[in-house]
C-alpha cells in the first residue's frame, strides 16, 4: 500500500487533436513502463476499435507511473466535445489536470469547456504548452490567451497563478523556458510531483469511495473504479453501497485491481489515493458511495451536463430485413440499450407514448449518438433512425433551445461564404481574426440546430481546408425556422438490383448514392438530385436489347464515382421525412413514407 503523501493523480485534458495521447505515449514509455525490446503502437491507451479508427479518444481511460519514488495515476480523457461527460465524471478522482493547449491554434472551444469544470471542482491547472516545434507556434500569444480565458471562466487568485511548461508530445520532450535544449520530458515529470497535491485524506479514517465508472467482468460482474477518499480497503472486507435513492446494501469486496502501465493488477490492499477498481458490489452504478457499514456517509451525485440532441431508434421495416443482422427486434435493441446505459450516464434512454417500434435516445451530439449506433452494428443489430432533434426546454413560458460556440480556422478566400452560410443559420459572429499566413479565425455563437446538417456541406464549400469544432454553451430563446438542405434526393420506385445502364442516364440529374448491382428497393433513396424537390427514379431499368450489333451503336458507359456514406454523415444529412436504416454491412437511406402520386410517377 503507498504512502498517499507520495501519490499524484493527475487527468489530462485538452480539445480535439491538441496531442493528449501522444504526450501519453511518450509519459509511458519515458516512465519505464515497456520492455526495451517490445513493440509499442501509436496511441496506445487507445484501445477500442473504433478509437484506432476514428483517430480520436472516446472513452476515459486510466494508467500509472513511477518516478523516483512518487505513483502518478494519469488518466487520458476525450478531446471531442460530444463525449465531455467521460471528463466531468473523471475530474472528482484527480487532484490536477494538465492542460494541453496547443502552441500554434491556442485555447479551443473544448479547452474551455474542461477548464471551467476543473476551475469549478478546484482542482489545480497545470498549463502544457504543447506542439512548440510545430511550424509557425507562438508559444507567448497562446500563453496570453490561456491566461485570459482563466480570467473569463473567473479563476481565483490561486488558479490565475497557474504552472506551465513547453513541450512536443511527438518528439517527447518538455522545457521550462523557451530557447532551452529539449531533451526529455523529465522536467514534465517534475513539475507534476511539484505543483500537484497530494490527494487529501488520511488511511486511518473510515473507508469511503464514489463510483466514477463502471467496468464488467463476465466472472466478477459490475466493478467500482474510482479514487479511494479516506481509509483502506482489503479483500474480503465487508463495504455498504449507498444508491442515489439512499438504498443501502452490504457487499463483500471479491477483487482490486489498480492500474500499471497498460495492465490492470490485482492488489490484496488499497488505501486513501489509489484510483482502484472494486469488484463484488452488484448492480453499483456511476455516482454510487461505497463507505464503511459502521460509519455511513453519503455523497452528493455526480452532476453532468444535460443531453442536447435526441434521436429515435425505430424497428428496421425495410424489405431487407434480416439479411445481414441478428437482432431486429425492439425487445433486443431496447435491452442492448438499457445496457449501455449502465456505463454511459450521458445517454438517457426514453420510451415514446403510444409507440411499440421505436424508443428515444438523447446524448451530447450527432458523434455521441454515431459511436453507440456503430457499436451496435458491429455487434450484429439492425434498425432505423431518425433525424437527430434539438432538445427544448421551456424557461419563464417561453422555449428554450441548445446554443453552441462555433470556432471555425479556413483559408481567407473561403470566410465569405461561410459567414453568410452560418447567418442564414442564425449564427452571430462574435470574433474575426486573419494571421499572416492568410488563415482566418472565426467563432461564432449559433443555435445548434443551425449547425445540424451544414458539417458535409462546409468540407464541400472549403474544399476540405476548413476545420470545425463546437461546443454547447448554454440554453437561450428559439431562433426560429432555420433553412434546411437546399438539394432534393433520387428514390427509387421499384425493388431489384441498380443498373449501370440506368445509373449513366441518371448521374446527370444529381449525385447518385449506390454502384451498379447494389441492390435498392421502393423508397430508397438513390442519390442527391440537383435540384430542390425529389425526384421518383427507375435505377434497376436495362438497357432494351436489339438485333443489331455494330461498334457505332453501343455506348461507352463511364460512370462517376457515388457518395458513401459513414454513419454520422448519413445521420447529418437526412430530413425530417427520411430516415437511416443501419445494417452490419450497409448504410442505406430511405423516405419514411412514399406517396400514392410519387409511386406513379416514372422518370428515367
Amino acid at each position: 500500500m503507498f504512502d498517499p503523501k507520495k501519490i499524484r493523480n493527475i487527468a489530462i485534458i485538452a480539445h480535439i487533436d491538441h496531442g493528449k495521447t501522444t504526450l501519453l505515449d511518450q509519459l509511458l514509455k519515458q516512465g519505464n513502463i515497456f520492455r526495451e525490446t517490445e513493440a509499442v503502437p501509436e496511441r496506445v491507451m487507445d484501445s477500442y476499435d473504433q478509437e484506432k479508427e476514428r483517430g480520436i479518444t472516446i472513452f476515459a481511460k486510466h494508467t500509472s507511473i513511477f518516478y523516483d519514488d512518487c505513483k502518478i495515476n494519469i488518466i487520458d480523457t476525450p478531446g471531442h466535445a460530444d463525449f465531455s461527460g467521460e471528463v466531468e465524471r473523471v475530474l472528482g478522482m484527480v487532484n490536477a489536470v494538465l492542460l494541453l493547449v496547443d502552441a500554434k491554434e491556442g485555447p479551443m472551444p473544448q479547452t474551455r469547456f474542461v477548464l471551467s469544470r476543473a476551475l469549478r471542482l478546484g482542482v489545480k491547472p497545470i498549463v502544457v504548452l504543447n506542439k512548440i516545434d510545430k511550424p509557425h507556434a507562438d508559444p507567448d500569444r497562446v500563453l496570453d490567451e490561456t491566461f485570459d480565458l482563466f480570467v473569463e471562466l473567473g479563476a481565483n487568485d490561486e488558479q490565475l497563478d497557474f504552472p506551465y511548461i513547453y513541450a512536443s508530445g511527438l518528439s517527447g520532450f518538455a522545457i521550462n523556458k523557451v530557447g532551452d535544449e529539449g531533451i526529455d520530458l523529465k522536467p514534465l515529470f517534475e513539475l507534476i510531483i511539484d505543483k500537484c497535491p497530494p490527494p487529501p485524506g488520511t488511511l486511518d479514517l473510515p473507508f469511503l469511495l464514489q463510483a466514477a465508472t463502471v467496468t464488467y467482468d463476465p466472472f466478477l460482474g459490475r466493478g467500482a473504479c474510482g479514487r479511494i477518499l479516506e481509509g483502506t480497503a482489503k479483500k474480503g472486507d465487508t463495504i455498504t453501497r449507498i444508491d442515489r435513492d439512499g438504498k443501502h446494501t452490504n457487499h463483500r469486496i471479491a477483487k482490486i485491481e489498480g492500474h500499471h502501465g497498460l495492465k490492470k493488477v490485482e492488489l490484496e490492499e488499497a488505501g486513501c489515493g489509489d484510483i482502484v477498481i472494486l469488484s463484488g458490489v452488484g448492480t453499483i452504478d456511476i455516482g454510487d458511495t461505497l463507505t464503511d457499514p459502521d460509519h455511513i456517509v453519503q455523497l452528493p451525485p455526480i452532476e453532468l451536463t444535460e443531453p442536447t440532441v435526441s434521436i429515435e431508434i425505430i424497428v428496421n421495416s425495410s424489405p431487407f430485413v434480416g439479411r445481414e443482422g441478428k437482432h431486429v427486434t425492439m425487445n433486443k435493441i431496447k435491452d442492448r440499450l438499457h445496457k449501455e446505459k449502465e456505463a454511459n450516464i450521458t445517454l438517457k434512454i426514453e420510451e415514446i407514448p403510444d409507440r411499440d417500434d421505436a424508443i428515444r435516445v438523447c446524448g451530447r451530439g450527432e458523434l455521441h449518438l454515431a459511436v453507440l449506433l456503430e457499436t451496435m452494428r458491429r455487434e450484429d443489430y439492425e434498425c432505423a433512425v431518425s433525424k437527430p432533434k434539438v432538445i427544448t426546454k421551456v424557461v419563464d413560458g417561453k422555449t428554450h433551445e441548445p446554443f453552441e460556440r462555433c470556432h471555425i480556422e479556413i483559408p481567407e478566400r473561403y470566410s465569405g461564404t461561410i459567414i453568410e452560410d452560418l447567418s442564414k443559420r442564425k449564427g452571430e459572429m462574435k470574433n474575426l481574426q486573419t494571421n499572416e499566413q492568410g488563415i482566418t479565425f472565426l467563432e461564432f455563437f449559433i443555435p445548434t440546430r443551425g449547425l445540424m446538417g451544414y458539417r458535409s456541406e462546409f468540407i464541400t464549400k472549403t474544399s476540405g481546408l476548413g476545420i470545425l469544432t463546437s461546443i454547447f454553451d448554454s440554453f437561450g430563446p428559439e431562433k426560429g425556422a432555420i433553412a434546411s438542405r437546399l438539394k432534393g434526393v433520387l428514390i427509387a420506385n421499384m425493388t431489384g438490383k441498380a443498373n449501370g445502364y440506368a445509373c449513366f442516364n441518371l448521374q446527370g440529374r444529381g449525385h447518385l448514392f449506390v454502384t451498379p448491382t447494389d441492390d435498392v428497393y421502393e423508397g430508397m433513396v438513390v442519390g442527391e438530385h440537383a435540384r430542390d424537390n425529389d425526384l421518383v427514379v427507375n435505377i434497376t431499368k436495362a438497357k432494351q436489347l436489339t438485333n443489331v450489333r455494330a461498334s457505332g451503336t453501343d455506348e461507352n458507359i463511364i460512370l462517376t464515382p457515388p457518395r458513401k456514406f459513414i454513419l454520422e454523415e448519413a445521420i447529418d444529412y437526412i430530413e425530417d421525412d427520411e430516415l437511416v436504416e443501419i445494417t452490419p454491412k450497409t448504410i442505406r437511406i430511405r423516405k419514411k413514407h412514399l406517396k400514392e402520386s410519387d409511386r406513379k410517377r416514372k422518370s428515367n
